[in-house]
């Protein structure tokens, strides 16, 4: 049983299995404390628009928490934001990533912060993704930072260096098996030692000092001088305070497990002393496009509002990563996607009768549950999320004619909650403009047309804040005040 608190679903109905990256094998989902689920999910760092391969990781967190829920749990969902800026190489080195996002836009690194957590926002918005319960930010809890690093200090678990504080990974032993590292094999293929006082190649930066004689844009006084934080400490700190010492499920993408999640875990049970920090660990794979993994640090990347202004919809970007499995590569090309809107609008046009009538109630929702239909889409949603499968029963469902259409409206309704595809949702009518939004579009079209693209960013954002999301295309500026899905 998944210790849900009551017989939402109906009692044959199997309960959530999912694949568990620390033990590499599908497992019936026990959560720790019965009905209540405790879920971090690594979030943006903000310096850049978030690409569509970042998008499809919160797109698979989001079908993860719809089933919790559906499933009767209540679930605590954490999603930080990184508005400090961590270093572009997981070792350490490079440069920061907000300063480098302020060099590359003129703006302060609080400017650029506030603008892409905007943006970020409001991309989740468009796939209808359900927002998390918290959504802290890492600049806001430097203290919890500071503490920690101070208690690994204290117990051993971390040394000063020359450039920083860093996590001594020898006083660890269980730090390769998460990500099954040959540590003894790396050390002996490294052709360098460790620079800047670390004792090992895979020693990581718990705290960074700043350089001497030069002001960073982002630090913090500390017991070592003026520094930052390393990015591995935000989540552990943050993931403490908001869930506990242990909770049920960490989430994220595959790229970060060979690093920034084992190096969480390390820091996480060195402190607390209590193993397993997370039952378990859930990742989704990489979008592929042109056979190369998306990078915004390399400047070549999709957006979701680029997408849109090439005249998708939000939701025929969900459509497309409902099509394969959140553990398996999906390679971009606009051929499929091309192909996921024409599916998502076929659909729509099937149920077209159906959004005319009235809303299914609750109690109508709930009683489709009891169709065989239900029973088949819910297996699918129970064995890891498999999400191809359950559209093909939706499928399945809007072409059973034999279902009265108030029926076949409740059960699409039910399997929508999961889907999240706004299946019954009217095609939204026009809609009127207050004064104050069509001036910010009036003046956002004057500043396009000026090419001052940083106010016309502002513009959107202070648009986005009101309801309207504005598109670009061959036809010019559009906007749009989208349902409530």
């Amino acid at each position: 049983m998944s210790g849900r608190p009551q017989n939402f679903l109906e009692p044959t109905m199997p309960s959530l299995s999912l694949y568990n990256t620390r033990t590499r094998r599908q497992e019936a989902f026990q959560p720790r404390v019965p009905g209540q689920v405790g879920l971090y999910a690594c979030g943006p760092t903000v310096y850049h628009y978030a690409h569509i391969g970042n998008l499809r990781t919160y797109v698979f967190e989001d079908l993860l928490v719809r089933a919790l829920r559906l499933d009767g749990l209540a679930v605590t969902h954490v999603c930080n934001i990184t508005d400090v800026g961590h270093l572009t190489s997981d070792g350490d080195s490079g440069d920061d990533k907000m300063e480098q996002g302020a060099r590359r836009e003129g703006r302060t690194v609080w400017e650029v912060a506030a603008h892409y957590t905007a943006a970020f926002m409001q991309d989740l918005r468009r796939l209808a993704i359900v927002p998390a319960t918290h959504w802290p930010k890492a600049t806001d809890h430097i203290a919890e930072q500071l503490a920690m690093v101070q208690a690994l200090l204290a117990k051993g678990n971390a040394y000063q260096a020359e450039d920083g504080i860093y996590f001594d990974v020898s006083s660890f032993p269980r730090y390769a098996d998460f990500a099954r590292k040959d540590l003894a094999g790396q050390e002996a293929g490294a052709r360098v030692a460790p620079t800047g006082g670390k004792r090992n190649h895979e020693d990581f930066a718990l705290w960074k000092h700043s350089p001497k004689g030069q002001r960073r844009l982002m630090e913090w006084d500390s017991p070592w001088g003026p520094g930052f934080p390393g990015w591995h400490i935000e989540c552990s700190a943050m993931s403490l305070k908001y869930l506990g010492e242990q909770f049920d499920i960490h989430c994220g993408g595959i790229d970060h497990i060979p690093v920034h999640h084992t190096n969480e875990i390390a820091q996480t049970e060195a402190l607390t002393g209590k193993a397993p920090w997370v039952n378990l660990w859930m990742h989704g794979e990489f979008l592929i496009l042109d056979k190369a993994k998306m990078s915004k640090s390399s400047g070549e990347f999709l957006t979701l509002q680029s997408l849109i202004d090439k005249g998708y919809d939000a939701l025929d970007y969900r459509f497309f990563c409902l099509g394969t499995h959140y553990r398996a590569p999906l390679t971009f090309a606009f051929e499929g996607l091309d192909g996921a809107r024409a599916g998502r609008l076929s659909l729509r046009k099937r149920l077209e009768p159906l959004q005319a009538l009235p809303a299914p109630t609750a109690e109508a929702v709930k009683a489709a549950e009891s169709r065989p239909l239900w029973a088949k889409f819910w297996a699918q949603v129970a064995d890891d999320l498999n999400a191809p499968r359950a559209l093909a029963v939706a499928w399945e469902a809007a072409k059973d004619d034999s279902l009265p259409a108030p029926e076949k409206a409740a059960l699409i309704a039910a399997m929508d909650r999961w889907l999240g595809l706004g299946l019954l949702t009217p095609d939204a009518a026009p809609a009127e403009l207050d004064a104050e939004c069509a001036e910010l579009l009036r003046r956002r079209a004057d500043a396009r047309a000026a090419k001052d693209f940083a106010a016309s960013d502002r513009l959107r954002d202070a648009l986005a804040a009101k309801g309207i999301l504005v598109k670009d295309g061959k036809a010019g500026q559009q906007w749009e005040r989208p349902a409530t899905r």
